[in-house]
């Protein structure tokens, strides 16, 4: 009886009133059971708007940002920033772990069951593959986030996430392997894949998947793999059908808008107002820039007495998955992987001239044709930290190359992330191992 309870209540709220954003579909009323394509495409559009915001938590984990200990949310956010995973605090903010679930659990509910109740239409086969494709990405988040970088020599052996595909919410599961879960990321894409029939989505349903952000999607998954020839391939794809760039010498639009010429899907909220409001741009980050000659600068920080905060974020106008920059950066850095660095160096220059001065390019592009392989990664490296601040990608980054040493002061201590720390890889929540006896 619980068991059907439970699923009432949560295809209830599946239906009931949900405040989505102000590019989300507005939820119907007074539906339970969801049938038609319609349903479905309504519990679909409920499951992107419950899309966690780790990468607004994890930013606080990273040489991006420091705390403000002036604003009121500080002790709930300070643990994050100290890097402590356990025997936290009771109010510092856990990272998701439930939300996590409950939008595999709408998944799961198309996924099983829409797929029978639905009439062949293509609508229905759209719904199914942005659902498999959602599903897909919900798990390499998690397995990026709770689990260690892929290595494929350890994959297998490596603690990875709990793999629900059923609906069922009584399921106590164990974690499959990091291998695991990446096979299972693959199989949903393939799936998303053989149905996707929308080539674009066009903003204000541009939080949708489509078959241009499922090829970003999986250059992206095959670049944190470590598969060169497979990221070179799919963003080569990708930017057969999306490679349009943001020119910031004519524009002082943030790239990272969810109208801007470079979206190719902007669900995650990248940077949160909560995190904008206790955090200011970090002294490692803003001496990265060239602050007159690069147009990021301008457009990403805003000068705050003696700090900068960062205006790239803190609304939903500033939701970011994929954009075309990234594409072009997965292509340099598979190119560098692949020894052709002539190529590589070629692919980068591209985005770099629509983010400097037309004298700082000038400057910039005699600096990359001096430099040798190794010079050149490190500098690709940079330049992401640069066009990626506060978009969710720099611990990630982190992670998957150097795992540098990190160091915040908080009220005058002095916290250390070593490099290769073991906290690059963040337990599982409390709450959550409190449920769960197997984590």
């Amino acid at each position: 009886m619980r068991k059907i309870t439970t699923f009432i209540a949560v295809a209830v709220l599946s239906f009931s009133s949900i405040g989505c954003d102000r590019f989300l579909d507005i939820q119907p009323e007074g539906k339970i059971i969801p049938v038609t394509a319609e349903d479905y495409r309504k519990v679909l559009t409920s499951a992107y708007s419950k899309y966690p915001i780790h990468k607004s938590l994890v930013a606080l984990r990273t040489d991006e940002l420091n705390i403000d200990e002036n604003t009121s949310d500080f002790i709930a956010y300070r643990e994050i920033a100290m890097w402590k995973d356990s025997n936290n605090d009771q109010s510092t903010i856990e990272f998701p772990w439930v939300s996590f679930y409950s939008v595999v659990f709408y998944l799961n509910q198309i996924i099983n069951e829409g797929s029978k109740t639905m009439t062949d239409s293509p609508e229905k086969q759209q719904i199914l593959a942005e659902a498999y494709a959602l599903r897909a990405y919900v798990y390499f988040d998690m397995v990026n986030l709770y689990g260690k970088p892929y290595n494929a020599a350890t994959a297998s052996q490596d603690r990875g996430v709990p793999i629900n595909l059923e609906i069922d919410l009584e399921q106590v599961l164990k974690p499959s392997s990091v291998q695991e879960v990446y096979d299972q990321v693959h199989a949903d894409i393939k799936k998303a894949e053989q149905m996707m029939i929308e080539q674009k989505q066009t903003s204000p349903i541009n939080y949708r998947f489509s078959k241009v952000s499922l090829l970003a999607f999986q250059a992206k998954t095959a670049l944190y793999q470590g598969d060169w020839n497979k990221a070179l391939d799919y963003a080569n794809q990708a930017m057969a059908i999306k490679g349009e760039l943001s020119n910031l010498n004519t524009s002082s639009q943030a790239p990272n808008h969810f109208t801007s010429v470079e979206s190719i899907m902007a669900l995650d909220n990248a940077f949160n107002s909560a995190v904008q409001n206790i955090s200011y741009a970090s002294a490692d980050l803003l001496a990265k820039y060239n602050t007159a000659t690069d147009k990021r600068f301008g457009i990403y920080f805003q000068k705050n007495g003696s700090k900068y905060k960062i205006i790239k974020g803190g609304s939903s106008d500033f939701r970011v998955s994929f954009r075309t920059a990234e594409l072009y950066f997965i292509k340099s850095e598979a190119l560098v992987k692949l020894n052709r660095l002539d190529e590589a160096k070629e692919a980068l220059l591209k985005v770099l001239k629509n983010r400097y001065t037309p004298t700082g390019f000038t400057a910039i592009q005699t600096d990359v044709n001096a430099m040798n392989t190794t010079v050149f990664m490190n500098f690709i490296m940079d330049e992401r930290s640069r066009e990626f601040a506060l978009e969710g990608q720099r611990w990630f980054d982190l992670r998957r190359s150097d795992q540098k040493k990190i160091i915040h002061n908080i009220n005058g201590q002095e916290y250390i992330l070593q490099q290769n720390d073991v906290r690059y890889t963040i337990e599982f929540p409390k709450s959550a191992k409190k449920n769960n006896p197997y984590l």
